[in-house]
């Protein structure tokens, strides 16, 4: 869902020329919805192999992921753990929506109308365990570190990116921010383009990226301040935040009560809309668990691995699936011998 502060922030248009020879923290989960949302067919529905599994996931990560290592740009993907108790809320919310979309959907399609199957089928992507193991294989067969958080993901890559293990979280949401991620990049999509909301059409849109110091002081707030700001929004562990309140009214009072939070939420009668206190949002927030003993590690490209997942099980094309491996151990090979001409020169 992600907290609703882009338009309070300051936003800086990169160039995938600027991520050369980074590593970045991918927020998987993240990553994989977008592919299930945006890679479909033209009614709308889910691309899938012959026997009827869904692969529309593993299309959206052989492609930008061998896109963007022939860039240079190192990545290593973080996953989620188990959920906290305070998102189960918001988590069966998001279940009631895409049954009511799945619903529209299928009305749609009974009238063959193209239009409204391609607005709701974006709606019901469903990420399962099944899609979360085959494209945790398909990472590690890439060579590349998957990293399983306790709870959230984003968080266990901002600790990450805070330890300078990484340069930057690769994620769309700003709530990272609330985890301290120093720097996000958004928008990661080789060719320039994003996925209109609800449409299966595109629209061009560069990377760029965020950084927490600037921004802080930008908003002339520190961290807590932007957690508590963030509540008043809604976050992931109070769907919807306060009624009547937005982003630029929520910094106004953040400012006006300073680090008095009791104040501040009992002025935006938080008691109001939940059941549960602003300090365990607060508190879940500011210290959500991550791994502190995480390891990276990088690995050769298993070839077999990739070809047996990709071809064998799920009909991707040999052809294809080979161009893009055999792009990647080239400019592997280019990066060693420039490395060694350099080492001798």
């Amino acid at each position: 869902m992600g907290v609703a502060l882009t338009e309070l922030l300051l936003i800086r248009e990169i160039g995938l020329d600027f991520l050369r020879n980074k590593v970045l923290v991918v927020d998987a989960p993240m990553w994989l919805y977008q592919f299930l949302s945006s890679i479909r067919q033209r009614d709308g529905s889910l691309l899938t192999d012959s026997k009827g599994n869904v692969t529309s996931h593993l299309m959206g990560l052989l492609t930008r992921v061998s896109n963007l290592s022939q860039q240079n740009i190192k990545l290593a993907f973080a996953f989620d753990g188990e959920p906290p108790k305070l998102k189960h809320l918001t988590l069966e919310k998001r279940k009631e929506l895409k049954i009511e979309a799945q619903k529209k959907f299928e009305k749609a399609k009974e009238k063959e109308d193209l239009e409204l199957m391609k607005k709701y089928a974006a709606r019901t992507s469903r990420l399962t365990d099944g899609m979360i193991g085959e494209a945790k294989k398909l990472i590690g067969a890439f060579g590349l570190p998957v990293i399983d958080a306790p709870s959230e993901a984003e968080a266990q890559a901002s600790f990450i990116v805070k330890n300078h293990d990484a340069f930057a979280i690769a994620t769309n949401d700003a709530d990272a921010m609330l985890f301290e991620a120093p720097r996000i990049v958004r928008n990661l999509n080789m060719a320039g383009k994003k996925k209109k909301a609800n449409k299966l059409s595109f629209e061009i849109i560069n990377p760029d990226i965020i950084d927490l110091k600037e921004n802080l002081t930008h908003l002339k707030i520190n961290q807590e301040q932007l957690i508590a700001l963030a509540m008043l929004i809604g976050t992931d562990y109070n769907s919807g935040g306060i009624k009547g309140i937005g982003p630029k009214t929520a910094l106004k009072l953040v400012k006006e009560h300073g680090t008095d939070f009791g104040a501040l939420f009992n002025e935006a009668k938080w008691d109001d809309f939940f059941y549960f206190s602003w300090q365990e949002v607060f508190d879940l927030i500011k210290n959500m668990p991550v791994d502190r003993h995480y390891h990276f590690k990088w690995a050769d490209i298993n070839e077999e691995e990739i070809l047996k997942l990709l071809v064998d099980r799920h009909d991707f094309s040999e052809e294809r699936v080979k161009k893009q491996i055999e792009g990647l151990i080239k400019e592997k090979q280019k990066k060693s011998q420039k490395g060694l001409a350099e080492f001798f020169g």
